[in-house]
């Protein structure tokens, strides 16, 4: 019999959910748009819809572009054998999961005549929702994936164990094949048999799970990171770092630098600059990675598959090999590179009036630290401070010079430095006036000796140095977004959307807490939570409220439609500034490179028909890959900062409470970073309550509060290295002296701090 037919006009969003969790086939917006009977502007309209529908948490979406409801599992998906329970039951979890919340386990119903399941199967499965639970029909038995855990050897008389580094892991297995692995170590295992007779076999030795160095690895192997180059991979890149650059525009006359950290690995960009009557002419030149990393190629194939480079404090897992990540793409001091140039006419408001991309050969004047260009700019104005009549400086922060000063750079400095300051002074001034999202929440660096013990863990320091490349890039990467529209070619966006108004209202009850009024019915801009922080001034929970308006903000992301980047305040961005780390900026290079017609070999370099087909399911990807990297380089900042710690256990600590629920709350070392447990059974024998609305701990006795934002000092109690985990404790045990209530705290607004900076992670925007 056939279905009715529904009645045409965009549908709501509970007739959308009724009918995805209906459907019996996976339902897409082809799918949902031809239930519905839309056409033209109807189905632009229900794109739009099911994009609201993902960001107020209603819907997810699989591979393939069909939908579920948020927290539900797709209709058609790959499962992966997790556990089999002591009555045979197999349990398997969706092998893509991206949700906030924990993944679902779904039991398998095996048919009669299927072959038995074991853990780290791969299943394609059909899927339903029953009661309050999920069962998984299988359908198809895919090629075998291991099921690999990370984990510490120990031995007890003559058994022998594994003991997962997951904090979430409790169960420890016995271990059928230690190999040649001894207690202690940190091994990679595959989990084997069935139960009762679940086991682990260990396929690899990491080594000391203790080590420094081992911290990285542990984050690579979690996160399934590909780390090793396949040999056919590595010979290409030797073949075609060989390639003639070709006919290309002559820059090598000007003194184009590279500042970069002092550790830089790698060397995507370099920036020039000098005035004119108008404002300033000015040069981005980017490595021209898709001269050499060509569509389709094995080098192509390797890249999208990484998607990005992943920093650890020790090493890098880079997207393309040294040969030409770290050697013929970097843009290295005296010799010649390829590059992509943009130029841009820049005006003496700090606006962008126009752009132009060229395929240069660049030769790199210097590759300068933040630091010495920092200093060489403060050495100069100090000396010009003391030249011009008293009020007449900069105004400038001055900073002690280091080894390399003005007279270590020459006359780069004047040539070279000095302009682009001028010309960054103007940009600045613009971007003030665009007000983009000013948080000032410093990233952790962690400096390891030659033998990568740890020599410190300290906030970065940010300059004036980092912002200048910071707006050369952001204006870089406008201009090449632009450039693209302009030739209606594809563009991969750098996409980055309003708050939803779920998190809106999560943020009005937050702030609320603090007596902070936040009304929700206003339009909200970047400068509406700049505005917030400014009422703060220098209260002790700033930093606090500072992270709960990052979590209010939607994650960023890379797609062919364009939805403005909020963040930046920016209504067209793209990612162009770093192809040798970022398969993104390296499809922005092939598609200028098609719509310019920039040779040589523009046949051979451009983007290809069929990635111009699949931006969207590129966009996705990548995006995948992109948050998978900063939560391993996340992980793996924690492992160090605990081990840097595991030599403090006992001592009593300057922290700051990070967040509080009802079995105890979480603190940070104040400057350090990492959060550790103080469980409230530790906390003596009086009675806390927890108050949802406040987010607090209160003593029903001494009315003692534990409040997000308060400072306190706390004793370490433990560190581990390997989970990355801390433990605190109260100094003497029991309550500490009553904290303030929160009406009795000082009021926000009272003292002014100076304007927030900004701080993205690796330039990661």
């Amino acid at each position: 019999m056939a279905k009715p037919k529904r009645p045409a006009g965009l549908p709501s969003r509970e007739q959308i959910l009724d009918f995805i969790t209906s459907s019996s086939e996976p339902a897409g917006k082809r799918e949902i748009a031809r239930a519905f009977g839309l056409h033209g502007a109807d189905k632009v309209a229900l794109k739009a819809l099911l994009k609201d529908m993902a960001d107020e948490g209603l819907i997810d979406s699989a591979p393939g572009r069909a939908f579920h409801k948020m927290g539900g599992v797709p209709k058609v998906t790959v499962l992966r054998i997790v556990d089999i329970d002591e009555d045979g039951q197999a349990w398997a979890v969706p092998e893509r999961w991206e949700a906030d919340t924990a993944a679902p386990k779904l039991r398998i119903r095996e048919r009669k005549k299927q072959s038995a399941l074991g853990v780290g199967d791969r299943i394609l499965a059909r899927t339903e929702e029953a009661g309050k639970g999920w069962i998984a029909h299988p359908m198809k038995k895919l090629a075998r994936g291991e099921e690999l855990m990370l984990g510490v050897l120990h031995q007890e008389g003559e058994r022998w164990f594994l003991q997962g580094v997951e904090k979430r892991e409790r169960r420890e297995f016995p271990v059928s094949d230690r190999g040649e692995a001894q207690a202690g170590d940190l091994v990679l295992a595959e989990k084997t048999g069935r139960p009762p007779r679940l086991t682990a076999r260990v396929v690899e030795r990491l080594g000391d799970p203790f080590e420094p160095r081992s911290f990285s690895l542990i984050a690579i192997h979690r996160h399934g990171i590909p780390h090793v180059f396949k040999e056919e991979v590595l010979a290409e890149a030797v073949r075609v770092s060989k390639l003639e650059l070709g006919k290309r525009e002559d820059l090598r006359h000007l003194p184009i630098v590279a500042i970069d950290p002092v550790d830089a690995r790698d060397h995507d960009d370099a920036v020039w600059a000098e005035a004119t009557e108008d404002g300033w002419n000015a040069i981005v030149a980017i490595a021209d990675v898709s001269f050499y990393v060509r569509p389709g190629s094995q080098l192509d194939r390797e890249a999208r598959r990484r998607g990005n480079s992943v920093y650890f404090p020790d090493r890098v897992v880079p997207m393309l090999p040294e040969t030409l990540s770290a050697d013929v793409c970097s843009l290295k001091e005296g010799v010649d590179r390829a590059a992509l140039a943009c130029h841009m006419v820049i005006g003496k408001d700090g606006k962008l009036k126009s752009w132009r991309f060229t395929r240069a050969v660049v030769r790199i004047a210097a590759n300068i630290p933040y630091e010495d260009a920092q200093a060489a700019i403060d050495e100069h104005e100090a000396r010009s401070s003391r030249a011009q009549p008293r009020g007449a400086g900069t105004g400038s922060e001055k900073r002690p010079s280091t080894s390399l000063g003005t007279s270590g750079l020459g006359e780069l400095t004047e040539k070279a430095l000095l302009p682009l300051w001028d010309c960054w002074r103007a940009l600045y001034k613009a971007r003030e006036k665009r007000e983009p999202l000013e948080l000032d929440l410093p990233e952790r660096r962690v400096v390891l000796d030659e033998k990568g013990r740890i020599l410190s863990v300290a906030p970065r320091e940010r300059l004036d140095a980092h912002k200048l490349i910071e707006d050369y890039m952001i204006a870089a990467n406008v201009a090449a977004a632009k450039a693209l529209e302009a030739k209606k070619a594809p563009v991969m966006y750098r996409d980055h959307e309003p708050p939803g108004r779920e998190k809106l209202v999560a943020l009005k009850d937050y702030l609320k807490t603090f007596d902070l009024e936040f009304a929700l019915g206003q339009v909200i801009k970047p400068g509406t939570f700049n505005r917030i922080i400014e009422r703060i001034g220098d209260a002790d929970f700033r930093p606090q409220v500072m992270e709960q308006i990052l979590r209010t903000q939607t994650q960023a992301y890379y797609s062919p439609d364009n939805k403005g980047h909020f963040g930046l305040s920016l209504g067209s961005y793209a990612h162009f500034t770093s192809p040798i780390r970022r398969y993104a900026d390296l499809i922005v290079h092939r598609s200028l490179v098609g719509a310019y017609g920039l040779g040589p070999e523009v046949d051979k370099t451009a983007l290809t028909p069929a990635e111009s087909e699949a931006m969207e399911l590129i966009g996705e990807s990548i995006s995948q890959l992109e948050r998978r990297a900063m939560e391993a380089e996340r992980e793996t900042i924690d492992r160090y900062v605990a081990a840097y710690l595991s030599e403090r256990v006992g001592e009593v600590l300057e922290t700051r409470i990070t967040g509080v629920q009802p079995f105890g709350f979480f603190a940070t070392v104040e400057g350090l970073g990492g959060d550790g447990l103080v469980p409230v059974s530790t906390l003596g024998a009086e009675y806390f309550r927890y108050n949802e609305a406040s987010q607090t701990l209160v003593g029903e006795d001494t009315e003692t509060v534990f409040a997000p934002g308060q400072r306190l000092k706390l004793r370490l109690a433990e560190a581990n290295p390997v989970t990355g985990s801390l433990r605190f404790e109260l100094p003497e045990g029991g309550s500490p002296r009553a904290a303030p209530s929160r009406r009795d705290r000082e009021r926000p607004g009272r003292r002014r701090g100076r304007p927030a900076n900004i701080r993205h992670q690796g330039r990661r925007r």
